[in-house]
């Protein structure tokens, strides 16, 4: 991993300072309905702000489509923003021009203003050199604190840092740090648990992995394609038929670079997916013709645990079964709390992330006790796929 500049070396006191963030946050009639990713982003606002910076925060917000649309506005966000750090916020109604130029003129150090979406323009996510001029006017310095907005080549993630001292946020900075142990320069055995509905999404994904690590547990219904695969019945379970081979590709190539492949030998079946479903553990060459598989089994479970014991680092994208509806998150929750018992016992640097894995490890209550846990989805996916993320690349000293 390239290097990067961090808050360490920013002379910030008096200047002004662009911070891409991202304020990409649910709402709900209007309102913000959950705060954390403002709550993370604001160490780095508070640091900032400290040091006497000017700080001039930059965002999109869902999909405007290069146009302006009053419900994508960030106004109510940078509202949200000024009760999560206690201090007022200020808003201007455009991220160019003569309502940013005159809000930014105004302000004093220590100061915190948020630009509206920079999505209103369509040359944001062109990469468009002349809106990256615009804003590039603005300030006097560039930091990115949006690793998940890091696999866009856009306006505000790519072209800023080319024209301003480009700096990696505290968010950013953590992330990277945290990638760099898990992949880049990880501390071995190394073991990966991907989960999840499709192969076909996570083709590059496990195509990478098999190559980096020495343990690959494969779970949700992507281990169902493996397994049909290799001529185990599967009943009525998700699976991709079309991708047979490509699973018989995939562990060969696994096979060859030395990295073990754990499938379920055992699974939770039922007829149909709901909340208390009647269900049965079978062991995976047993599976009823009528029945799906919906989660692994103790016996996969156990397993599992037994080889991240033997394992010094942990990566994991996808649950293990269908946790969002009991009883088939049973091992799902087990295999977090295990992660979490073996980080905090010192033993296994863990690093998680995707949307459906934060959800599922704050399910089983352990979020907080991972080693790092990544809000990112999409960035988060295609680092593990060893791709080259064009916001990373920008801020490269």
């Amino acid at each position: 991993m390239p290097g990067f500049r961090t808050l360490d070396t920013l002379e910030a006191r008096g200047k002004r300072v662009l911070l891409r963030a991202d304020l990409n946050v649910p709402m709900q009639d209007g309102k913000v309905s959950d705060l954390t990713r403002l709550e993370r982003l604001s160490s780095t606002i508070r640091e900032l702000a400290e040091k006497g910076a000017k700080v001039i925060v930059l965002s999109h917000f869902d999909r405007p489509k290069g146009k302006r649309v009053p419900e994508m506005s960030l106004k109510p966000v940078a509202e949200a923003l000024g009760r999560v750090l206690g201090r007022p916020v200020g808003f201007a109604a455009d991220c160019i021009g003569a309502p940013a130029e005159k809000a930014v003129a105004g302000m004093q150090p220590g100061d915190v203003l948020v630009l509206e979406n920079t999505r209103f323009h369509a040359g944001e996510e062109r990469n468009e050199p002349a809106l990256a001029d615009a804003i590039a006017r603005l300030g006097d310095a560039y930091v990115n604190d949006a690793f998940s907005a890091a696999h866009r080549a856009h306006a505000t993630t790519e072209a800023l840092a080319h024209r301003l001292p480009p700096y990696a946020g505290r968010l950013m900075q953590a992330e990277l740090e945290a990638l760099e142990q898990a992949l880049g320069n990880p501390a071995r055995p190394v073991a990966a648990i991907v989960g999840g509905s499709k192969v076909g999404t996570k083709l590059d994904l496990l195509g990478n992995l098999v190559a980096q690590v020495n343990h690959l547990v494969i779970g949700g219904a992507m281990a169902n394609t493996f397994l049909a695969a290799r001529g185990v019945a599967v009943g009525r379970s998700l699976q991709e038929a079309e991708l047979h081979d490509t699973a018989r590709e995939i562990e060969a190539k696994a096979k060859a670079a030395g990295c073990a492949i754990l499938l379920p030998v055992d699974a939770v079946v039922a007829r149909d997916l709901r909340a208390g479903a009647p269900s049965e553990t079978v062991t995976i060459d047993a599976v009823p013709d009528d029945a799906m598989i919906l989660d692994v089994g103790p016996l996969t479970t156990a397993s599992v645990l037994d080889r991240l014991a033997a394992c010094r680092t942990l990566v994991w994208n996808g649950p293990l079964g269908a946790f969002e509806t009991p009883p088939f998150d049973v091992a799902t929750v087990r295999v977090a709390k295990g992660v979490a018992w073996l980080t905090k016992a010192g033993t296994l640097l863990s690093v998680a992330g995707g949307g459906d894995t934060v959800a599922a490890l704050r399910h089983a209550g352990v979020a907080e006790d991972l080693t790092y846990v990544s809000a990112a989805g999409g960035a988060f996916l295609e680092w593990m796929e060893g791709k080259t993320l064009p916001g990373v690349a920008a801020l490269a000293v």
